[in-house]
């Protein structure tokens, strides 16, 4: 498998050394970039680098060859499948611990009189009979029952306490998208993802006179942990009932079912304003790169113009990431070679991920892995402003490939 990648590496990378291949069947190829735009999309006037002549020698005079046609740089594509760690589907063994919000029962065992039921504040501390309060956030039930006795011993001889948990609003799991009730839920235990899809109201479906649609798109849903995307496959486990993908929600998981209506490609990385640009047939690899949000005309070759691209945008290893995100089948084409006329164009379709990196590829499995969490860091930003009842146009995020930390940038206006 190792030999398989370097190779495929290795090919990608010595650009014009191969002869022309035909592309595979998921990435289809348009007519050599001839300084026309594509129909449909909004691709810039570029015009191809002339082959050059060659000139007869003075003295003996010889025919003039035929121009030798420059051959586009070979594009293959490889599905990187991300295993599912078994620790995703063990519940966490984690002690609960107390937060702003969580309603407790405390009571001095022997003196029913003192039983309360109180919040923690959003400064973290309880209020409880003659204590002015006490600091109880991140602590587990034993703990916080340890500090009050301790407390109340200044007031009692040898006060028992007992604390009960009667309201969990500290931990969260945020269950969000083409779901019948999306929200925020509170996690008072364990919860696997099913459960979390079933206390959303399941996936959302549309009822024709003849069947219902499913409206949930489940090869693009997402759980997103710590900043990081979880390789779950909602189409294994919602579709084929793969149990094994039905892994444990932690606090702050984010689950993400998107619309299947919504008929998007999305070009991430460096770029000016990354975004999503809605899909018109046909639409291709350049177009799409070239047109969203540049000047009417660009004009990179020459370098006259910067057009929408970063200053460090490394456009000869630019990435097509299409199907779902648990195996996501990855293609990497020299878009300088297709702008130049030397290489066919690359045919989109809806969902791809066009991603456009700042630095050269090293390895597939880290370069798909950037990708796919910047994707899914771009979505989690927009819709979770939304669950929160903020207006946003579109917050973006740029991941460069040497850090794993997703940046904001503000959007486009």
């Amino acid at each position: 498998m190792n030999k398989a990648i370097i190779s495929l590496s290795i090919a990608v990378l010595v650009a014009g050394c191969a002869s022309r291949k035909t592309p595979p069947p998921s990435f289809s190829t348009l007519p050599d970039h001839q300084g026309t735009a594509t129909a449909g999309a909004s691709s810039p006037n570029f015009t191809p680098v002339p082959a050059p002549k060659a000139v007869p020698a003075p003295a003996v005079a010889q025919p003039e060859p035929a121009p030798v046609k420059s051959q586009p740089v070979a594009a293959s594509t490889v599905s990187v499948p991300t295993p599912l760690s078994p620790d995703l589907l063990r519940p966490s063994t984690r002690i609960f611990t107390l937060g702003p919000g969580d309603i407790i029962e405390i009571e001095i065992i022997g003196n029913p009189t003192s039983r309360a039921i109180t919040t923690v504040g959003l400064d973290g501390k309880v209020y409880f009979n003659v204590l002015s309060g006490e600091d109880v956030w991140g602590l587990s039930l034993e703990q916080a029952r340890i500090l009050l006795e301790k407390e109340l011993a200044k007031y009692f001889s040898q006060p028992q306490v007992s604390i009960t948990l009667r309201t969990v609003a500290s931990k969260h799991v945020w269950v969000l998208g083409r779901l019948n009730r999306p929200g925020v839920y509170p996690l008072a235990g364990s919860m696997t993802l099913l459960e979390s899809l079933a206390t959303a109201g399941g996936t959302a479906r549309s009822t024709g006179q003849a069947n219902a649609q499913e409206l949930a798109d489940l090869r693009h849903s997402f759980v997103v942990r710590q900043g990081q995307s979880l390789p779950v496959d909602f189409y294994r486990l919602l579709h084929d009932g793969d149990m094994a993908q039905n892994i444990y929600l932690e606090p702050d998981d984010f689950v993400y079912v998107p619309s299947a209506l919504q008929n998007e490609v999305y070009v991430l990385g460096a770029v000016r304003y990354p975004r999503a640009i809605p899909y018109q047939e046909p639409m291709s690899l350049i177009g799409t790169i070239a047109g969203g949000d540049g000047p009417a005309r660009l004009d990179i070759i020459t370098g006259r113009d910067e057009g929408p691209f970063m200053k460090d945008a490394y456009l000869s290893h630019v990435a097509i990431v299409r199907g779902s995100l648990a195996s996501p089948e990855i293609t990497v084409v020299d878009a300088n070679a297709i702008m130049k006329g030397k290489a066919s164009d690359v045919r989109l379709e809806p969902g791809d991920v066009v991603f456009i990196p700042n630095s050269p590829l090293t390895t597939l499995k880290r370069y798909v892995n950037l990708i796919v969490n910047t994707f899914v860091t771009t979505i989690a930003a927009n819709e979770g402003i939304r669950a929160a009842g903020g207006t946003t146009g579109g917050v973006n995020v740029v991941v460069p490939v040497s850090t794993t930390t997703p940046t904001a940038v503000p959007p486009a206006r």
